[in-house]
């Protein structure tokens, strides 16, 4: 079998079919920006309380908030008719909550406005609202929106098709600690996309999202082990960093992962292989130990 330094990074031959162009590694926004965080966006703080079912909050209690004009409020509502928690599901409900937060500068909700245009779900699809509502949001510090505003940039949805932008934005998310924008930034880097093409970047930067238990990062990390692309090559990191991203995987990308993982083990000795898995469930014990799932 070919070693993985002679395969071509685009096409990656028998190593590992999809790599960096799998859906979830390159085109998902982040998600809507949920209750149960301490968001700190240019000096100014949104705290919120937790928004999972069982956990106490008091849904009336909200609702008359939120019908008084209470911005918070109105975004925690909407948040509640998005997931279906403590009230049918309901997009459409959750959309008119959103708005009513967002028209009053609300950056949480107005990410979540711009989502929803995004999915089209609740409102009719509409790129170009996404990306003002995004933009908005961005521009009072939100990671998400910066992150999604960075990927309208990259597709060209919304917008015209712009790389440089879209790095701009994916960098001030990733300097916040965004795991989605620091895995977009270190693929940027790896394919020379608004940036200048330098594999040490996306290592740096891949390897801070994996730090932070981003599966798709770890994969990433690995395989650059593997190639030597940006660091020096090292099959026992490369079978550690790809066991790591099998294991936390979504479902879509766990057969994958895992996959890559075990040709990794083909070109290794018995001795590296056992290696590399004490060296990944030692990872994967301080990582929980600092509070990581």
């Amino acid at each position: 079998m070919a070693d993985d330094s002679q395969q071509h990074p685009h096409r990656l031959a028998d190593i590992l079919p999809r790599f960096l162009y799998a859906p979830l590694m390159l085109t998902l926004r982040s998600c809507v920006v949920g209750v149960v965080a301490v968001l700190l966006v240019s000096g100014a703080a949104w705290a919120q309380t937790s928004a999972a079912a069982g956990d106490g909050f008091d849904l009336a209690a909200i609702r008359v908030e939120a019908d008084a004009g209470d911005a918070n409020s109105q975004w925690m509502l909407g948040y509640y008719y998005y997931n279906g928690e403590g009230v049918p599901q309901d997009y459409v409900e959750a959309v008119t909550w959103y708005r009513q937060a967002a028209e009053q500068g609300y950056a949480p909700a107005q990410h979540n406005l711009g989502y929803a245009y995004d999915l089209g779900e609740g409102v009719s699809q509409d790129y170009a609202q996404a990306v003002s509502w995004y933009r908005l949001a961005a521009d009072q510090g939100l990671a998400g929106a910066q992150h999604n505003l960075g990927v309208m940039y990259r597709n060209g949805d919304g917008v015209p098709q712009d790389y440089a932008q879209a790095v701009t934005w994916y960098r001030q998310a990733a300097e916040q600690g965004d795991i989605d924008a620091q895995l977009s930034l270190g693929n940027a880097y790896h394919f020379g996309q608004g940036v200048s093409q330098d594999y040490a970047q996306a290592v740096s930067w891949y390897r801070q999202a994996a730090d932070q238990g981003d599966a798709d990062a770890q994969h990433n990390l690995g395989y650059a082990y593997a190639t030597g692309d940006g660091v020096r090559k090292d099959y026992v990191e490369a079978h550690k960093w790809r066991n790591l991203a099998a294991f936390r995987a979504d479902a879509e990308n766990q057969k994958l992962f895992a996959e890559a993982r075990d040709l990794m083990a083909t070109v290794m000795t018995p001795a590296q292989i056992a290696e590399a898995q004490t060296l990944a469930r030692e990872w994967q014990a301080a990582f929980e130990q600092r509070g990581g799932k």
